[in-house]
């Protein structure tokens, strides 16, 4: 079988905590791997979990704001400490790739492998295509410009079967929005965040966020398959009560702990050894 499945690597909201990095996560198609989000610990995540990241090709990074891309400078300086040699992809909003380029000139640095920078202006961009996957951006509802990411295996793929071609739908961080609904329509998995439960749901508005109850609504009207909840406020110890808000209204619900992987279709999560 084809393998389609994701590694949460950091689950946190804004800042990490003691238990819990910022937002990272690391996608699997075949043998093609997908980094979503490279927070600050990522590359430390990536080890940890026994990941194989230098067979990284494509990054994509959903917006600007700290946790979702300090620990990508870090991880650039590695691959070039270790003599990579493939070109390595990364899409993002405006912005990332002078940050990116000051750090390099900065430390007087040519690195041993081709950066390849790739500007996301819009939803509904393509970002990528192989043989037998697609993956395009979908527009979020936050303070910056901000997208989310959807896979979907192309049909006459060979696990397809009688079940049809794979998706899953990544968002970031957004506000409830329906924007994107058309996008993730029967999605297999779709991940979104809930910053916050639902009787801080107009703290969520104001910051641009989301709660449990409006993920878990999203993914209902979206006819998903199973619905990913991720991005926790720090202020929240414990996520249990995460899952017991979003399965009233939702059932098929699972929450995003770092170190499980998780396959798009037909499997229960699995827990990777640190």
């Amino acid at each position: 079988m084809v393998l389609f499945q994701t590694t949460i690597l950091g689950s946190s909201a804004a800042m990490p905590t003691s238990e819990r990095h910022t937002s990272s996560q690391l996608v699997r198609h075949h043998n093609k791997l997908f980094l979503i989000d490279c927070a600050e610990g990522c590359q430390m995540q990536l080890r940890r979990f026994k990941q194989p990241f230098s067979k990284i090709d494509h990054i994509f990074i959903s917006h600007l704001h700290g946790d979702h891309y300090l620990g990508l400078p870090g991880l650039l300086f590695t691959y070039h400490l270790l003599g990579r040699q493939n070109d390595l992809h990364i899409y993002a909003p405006a912005g990332l790739e002078e940050i990116i380029r000051i750090q390099i000139e900065t430390a007087d640095l040519i690195p041993s492998y081709k950066l390849v920078f790739h500007e996301i202006f819009e939803g509904g961009q393509p970002l990528y295509e192989d043989k037998w996957l697609t993956a395009e951006t979908m527009a979020m509802e936050h303070r910056i410009p901000t997208f989310g990411f959807i896979l979907k295996e192309k049909p006459g793929h060979p696990h397809e079967g009688k079940a049809g071609p794979r998706s899953y739908g990544i968002g970031s961080d957004t506000a409830y929005t329906e924007s994107f609904l058309s996008q993730i329509r029967g999605v297999d998995l779709l991940y979104h965040e809930a910053t916050f439960m639902h009787d801080d749901a107009v703290l969520a508005r104001e910051k641009y966020h989301s709660t449990t109850v409006e993920a878990a609504l999203l993914a209902k009207k979206a006819l998903a398959g199973r619905l990913l909840l991720g991005h926790y406020s720090a202020r929240y110890k414990e996520t249990d009560a995460y899952l017991d808000e979003a399965r009233q209204f939702f059932t098929d619900t699972l929450l995003a702990l770092e170190g499980e992987t998780i396959a798009v279709r037909d499997h229960a999560p699995k827990k990777t050894k640190a």
